[in-house]
């Protein structure tokens, strides 16, 4: 089966290049147009994820050929996204950063895995003509990738606009399609934070960012050049899947819904659901106890940034291990910290605690 869908991927040359301002930016800018956008992620990512979702008020799904095979990626990726006006992938790192020296697993490959074409975000910092070669190099290194297009970033002024323009147009025959400048006190739209960008969940003044995303969009980018390509896109051909029979016995899953446990993939929530999972969001930090459940799912987050209110939160932590101690079956992401006041006993001796912990030991240890 062969079906239309336009499709853009967003690449950069490097990780922090600005992609994702851009791509949230792009992504506000079609809504307010009234396109439908479905979004992607492309590898294991769940913040970028998180904020694409909540821009484009959709459901973000993750593109990884590590994990999943390439055919159902491409698969996958036509079935969510066929019905919108436009498919939006944000890539990771720079767009031939892979696995190895081949480059497994890149952007690029994900791009001519879904025949997609790429624009891609160039910083411009201390740099002019320079970024010319540059981006000639990459349309050069793997010729049977379609990149359509660059934007620029950090541009320090209208006449470095001009010189680095004037050199990619030239020399790199494609075109620039926007040049954002360096926006001072708005540099950090989202506020970074170790590992990433903070959680939409702890993000206050959502209608502000989505102005000002709007603003960088309508100022400094193209945005029909930007549908033009996308329209532009081949036709992709895919099998599609067997859907998967509804199970008849249903089973209550509880998983914790909240601004501390925010890393689930959707396939995985979705994949439960096709097996016969009710699924029961839970917050643990509001909630008093775990609802009648059959099994508890616990995502992975930054329980650390709330360690204090969690922990407040006794009676939710003494009723998961109530529950673990009566054999719920409980799937844990490790590696989460919370932090505790207090002491736990633990393999039949009581620890003095004050500090942060991790997750699972909450889990298999007892408050006293």
């Amino acid at each position: 089966m062969s079906v239309r869908l336009p499709r853009l991927v967003i690449a950069g040359l490097s990780g922090d290049s600005g992609k994702t301002t851009v791509s949230l930016a792009i992504l506000s800018a079609l809504r307010e147009r009234g396109l439908t956008v479905s979004v992607f992620k492309k590898g294991p990512d769940y913040i970028d994820a998180a904020w694409l979702g909540a821009v484009g008020e959709a459901i973000c799904r993750n593109l990884d050929t590590y994990m999943v095979e390439p055919n159902i990626v491409r698969d996958r990726f036509i079935s969510t996204a066929v019905g919108s006006d436009f498919a939006l992938i944000e890539g990771n790192r720079g767009i031939f950063d892979g696995k190895d020296v081949e480059g497994s697993h890149t952007t690029a490959g994900l791009a001519k895995l879904i025949r997609a074409p790429v624009v891609l975000v160039v910083d411009a910092t201390k740099s002019t003509r320079t970024l010319a070669a540059v981006v000639s190099g990459c349309i050069s290194f793997e010729p049977e990738l379609t990149i359509a297009g660059v934007i620029l970033n950090k541009v320090a002024g209208d006449r470095h606009r001009k010189i680095i323009t004037a050199s990619i147009e030239k020399y790199c025959k494609i075109p620039v399609l926007g040049a954002v400048p360096k926006l001072g006190d708005d540099a950090s739209i989202i506020r970074g934070r170790h590992l990433g960008l903070v959680t939409p969940r702890e993000f206050a003044g959502r209608v502000e960012l989505n102005r000002k995303l709007r603003g960088i969009a309508e100022s400094f980018i193209d945005i029909d050049s930007i549908i033009d390509i996308a329209n532009g896109a081949g036709m992709l051909d895919t099998e599609s899947e067997k859907p998967m029979a509804e199970a008849a016995k249903r089973v209550r899953i509880g998983f914790f819904e909240d601004s501390v446990f925010t890393f689930y993939y959707p396939e995985n929530l979705e994949a439960l659901q096709r097996c016969g999972a009710d699924l029961i969001g839970i917050s643990s930090l509001d909630d008093d106890a775990l609802p009648e459940i059959d099994a508890l799912y616990i995502g992975g987050g930054f329980p650390e940034t709330q360690a204090r209110k969690l922990s407040a939160n006794r009676s939710m932590l003494q009723s998961v291990k109530t529950a673990a101690d009566n054999g719920l079956p409980i799937y844990a992401e490790c590696g989460g910290l919370i932090y505790l006041s207090g002491s736990l006993e633990w393999k039949g001796k009581a620890y003095p605690m004050a500090g942060v912990f991790p997750v699972d030991l909450i889990v298999h240890a007892k408050p006293v």
